[in-house]
């Protein structure tokens, strides 16, 4: 069973969004199940299968935020060091071209969100990064095209 590197950041939110499902989503939809069954005729009721639909991807996504909180290895980036980057550090990285700088932090796949500076460890320029210390220079291919980084600075907070 492979692990699932996150923060204590993504693990309460995935943590918060199965408690919403079970406890508000799942609920909802009974009881618009119910009241849809109360209309008559269900080969014909859209109420019903729209309602029927929605629990079926309820029901997956608490399947999938079940499985993933099991095996999720939780990370805490302020009790990392060192010079190389890993999962958690947060990276300041200077565009070659345009000496424009950007920082971001490697976090897991479900939590990451580019306009927040969170980039999946699973993304091309996170993998690219893994391993790397200051003064080194990675080239990643994007969807604009190919770009050259060089980092300035590794931080674990």
């Amino acid at each position: 069973m492979e692990k699932v590197p996150m923060t204590a950041r993504g693990f309460n939110r995935l943590q918060e969004e199965l408690k919403h499902l079970k406890g508000v989503e799942r609920p909802a939809v009974i009881r618009a199940i119910a009241e849809a069954r109360e209309h008559g005729d269900l080969s014909e009721n859209a109420e019903y299968h729209a309602a029927r639909e929605r629990q079926s991807f309820i029901e997956g996504r608490v399947m999938e935020l079940e499985d993933k909180i099991s095996r999720a290895e939780v990370i805490d980036p302020t009790k990392l060091s060192g010079n190389a980057i890993k999962f958690g550090a947060t990276v300041t990285l200077a565009d070659e071209d345009t000496d424009e700088e950007v920082t971001y932090q490697i976090v897991g796949q479900d939590e990451s969100d580019i306009r927040q500076g969170l980039v999946s460890i699973t993304s091309p320029l996170a993998r690219a990064l893994i391993g790397k210390q200051v003064g080194d220079t990675v080239e990643v291919t994007t969807p604009g095209g190919s770009k050259s980084y060089e980092i300035v600075g590794i931080a674990f907070k």
